[in-house]
């Protein structure tokens, strides 16, 4: 009995998904249920499945060669990269290296290692990065698909991406700051990329005692200026805000009725600097009594005509605005928020401002009609500390929702409801939006719908543009921490548990599609987007084309321009790589010489990649159709080395080779 419901509902639902298919006929529809009958009811007896299971297979399983309806960019935290997915068969797709080495794509072995060391930390190069939070470019608040920028915590960098070609272009060092975590967020129209603090330091990282922690530790959030034009962050046009050190965290840039504000919410206004060893309590415990943090409300245009009016000083040659400024120009307010906030979101409107304290288990709404309110008339008293308003709490706050335990993070969808990450509780709540909202749910405004367990220990979540202005819902991600017993034992160290929850049905029904570990670092935080809103190329726009500098090198070669050219110590060879031939493909040169080896692949075919590698100089790179590749090392060793191809191109792969000669320099 219980196999014959379970092949029903595989009926139904596979009748639907054939009804749909352009060109099936009725007999092909008939043949097709049939043998699904017998065969399908073998897999389910077999593997002891449930409706709900056979369902949620047929909800994610995608054709070969049909494409997901959605991407994710999900960031991979200490892995230093960027994990890119498709939605809802939750594969992976690719992943784009940024502030860590990646040997198939040649990063940092040889392509990239320019942009690498432009990250560098007090001339140092840092070869990993703890990527957080991924940032899609924006129009008009909404995702438009042309570029990803992504924070590295450990190090207060910002990486571009360019999502045509899906690699990482420019890598800045934020000069004030040695590590931050709420980078990377971005204006509606990306006119600028946010890089907000976290932990409380001197800025320009120079030495101050902890004593002196009031005094000479500060925060601050970053605006890193983006010209679309050049797809590049222009540094002379950046700027900081010198904030109080309270431990900022994450940002949100209004939209709407709130366009041209800022929300950044921190923790630890105990000011607790640690000290257990001296009988003070742990900072677990110490940045966690107060009752009430600050989120920080910054009139951000504001500060960029203050900034423009040169009123700044600098900090290792990088204009920051002081706290005096800041004083002085009413750039920063301070709204008070439930304990050990986490996440700082924004509704769809732009109306609403969530956030939700770990150690309080109800979200809290900040309306920001009222937030304007309350500055208009001044309703705030004084931080004793640092002289920055505090607004009345009541009179700015719209609604509380209770929703559990561990609430962090808070996204979107088009019917009227908020989703909510409950770390103790290992659930997802959904809940409903009041206000202008109030007319999409059929449940009471500003209330609790229901929860969906999820494994283990949920972090951020993400649903289909769910921090934009126009959200799609659909699917909801739960990136969790933990996995515990999901997936086969792989030894102490476990894959975190991404799952695919099902949100496109009103009301209590938010099922669990899909497990997918994800062994790559820890991914923290991701946004979905339309894959049709993305344009990536298939290949080149011509040959030659120097992927970093988006433009086709002087140095690109030619079939029938192959050639080799000694210029002093320096050789310069040219060489273009089509299936399966490296031209030229025997370079001799002597010990000590200078080597620059130019790579022009001359493919135009989609997919057609080469590799090229010369064992023993720690070199790899990946070329694309239509690519320029320079690689640049020292023949620092006599003997003969074999270079090849390191992607299997076509059948005479293995014959697609040379010999790279160094003769003794005696």
């Amino acid at each position: 009995m219980r196999t014959l419901l379970i092949i029903g509902t595989t009926f139904a639902l596979a009748g639907a998904w054939l009804s749909g298919c352009g060109g099936a006929d009725e007999t092909r529809r008939t043949a097709n249920a049939a043998a699904l009958g017998s065969s399908a009811a073998r897999i389910v007896e077999a593997r002891n499945l449930t409706p709900e299971n056979v369902e949620a297979a047929l909800k994610t399983y995608m054709p070969s060669g049909q494409h997901d309806e959605f991407v994710m960019f999900a960031s991979s935290g200490h892995a230093g990269q960027i994990i890119v997915i498709g939605i809802p068969s939750m594969r992976i797709l690719r992943t784009i290296a940024v502030y860590t080495p990646e040997s198939w794509q040649g990063w940092g072995f040889g392509m990239g290692n320019d942009v690498i060391a432009a990250g560098a930390v007090d001339g140092k190069t840092m070869t990993w990065g703890d990527t957080h939070h991924p940032a899609i470019s924006r129009r008009n608040a909404e995702y438009d698909g042309e570029w990803l920028f992504i924070a590295d915590k450990a190090h207060a960098r910002m990486a571009v991406i360019d999502l045509r070609t899906f690699q990482t272009k420019q890598i800045v060092k934020n000069p004030i700051a040695l590590s931050d975590h709420g980078g990377a967020f971005v204006t509606p129209d990306t006119e600028y990329i946010i890089q907000g603090g976290q932990y409380g330091h001197p800025l320009g990282w120079e030495y101050a005692p902890i004593e002196q922690y009031e005094e000479m530790y500060r925060g601050h959030v970053t605006f890193w200026k983006f010209d679309r034009e050049r797809g590049r962050i222009d540094i002379d046009k950046s700027f900081a805000l010198e904030l109080p050190p309270y431990w900022q965290d994450l940002v949100q840039v209004g939209w709407g009725p709130s366009d041209g504000w800022l929300f950044m919410n921190s923790i630890n206004t105990e000011l607790h600097t640690g000290g257990v060893l001296e009988g003070e309590p742990p900072f677990e415990t110490g940045v966690s009594q107060s009752d009430m943090d600050f989120m920080h409300i910054i009139p951000w245009r504001k500060a960029v005509e203050t900034f423009e009016a040169g009123k700044f000083d600098r900090i290792k040659g990088f204009p920051v605005i002081s706290l005096d400024t800041i004083r002085s120009e009413e750039l920063l307010y301070f709204a008070p928020e439930p304990k050990s906030p986490h996440g700082v979101d924004l509704a769809p409107g732009g109306e609403f401002i969530v956030v939700a304290g770990k150690l309080d288990p109800h979200v809290t709404i900040y309306s920001i009609e009222k937030l304007k309110q309350a500055i208009n008339e001044r309703n705030y008293t004084i931080d004793e500390n640092y002289g920055i308003p505090i607004l009345d709490f009541d009179s700015v706050v719209e609604a509380q929702v209770e929703v559990g335990l561990g609430p962090l993070h808070t996204q979107f969808d088009d019917k009227g409801y908020a989703y909510t990450s409950l770390f103790l509780d290992s659930a997802v709540a959904r809940w409903t939006l009041g206000g202008p909202y109030a007319d999409k749910n059929p449940d009471q405004p500003w209330s609790l719908v229901t929860t969906t367990p999820v494994h283990y220990n949920i972090g951020h979540l993400a649903t289909v543009a769910g921090d934009t202005a126009k959200p799609e819902g659909r699917y909801l991600v739960a990136l969790n921490k933990w996995s515990v017993d999901r997936f086969t034992p792989v030894g102490p160290l476990l894959p975190q548990n991404l799952q695919l929850l099902d949100i496109s049905q009103p009301g209590t029904d938010m099922p669990v599609l899909y497990d997918m570990p994800m062994g790559i670092g820890e991914p923290h935080y991701a946004q979905i987007i339309r894959a049709d809103k993305l344009k990536p190329w298939r290949v080149y726009p011509e040959i030659g084309w120097e992927a970093l500098k988006g433009a086709v090198s002087p140095n690109a070669t030619t079939r029938g321009q192959e050639r080799i050219e000694r210029d002093g110590d320096t050789v310069h060879v040219y060489t273009t790589v089509v299936r399966s031939t490296f031209r030229p493909d025997r370079v001799i040169v002597r010990e000590g010489d200078r080597v620059v080896w130019h790579l022009t692949s001359i493919e135009r075919t989609m997919d057609a990649i080469h590799g090229f590698t010369i064992p023993g100089f720690n070199i790899m790179t990946s070329i694309e159709p239509g690519e320029y590749q320079r690689l640049e090392f020292i023949a620092d060793k006599a003997g003969v080395y074999p270079f090849y191809c390191t992607e299997f191109c076509s059948a005479l792969h293995l014959e697609m080779m040379g010999y790279f000669i160094i003769e003794p320099a005696s």
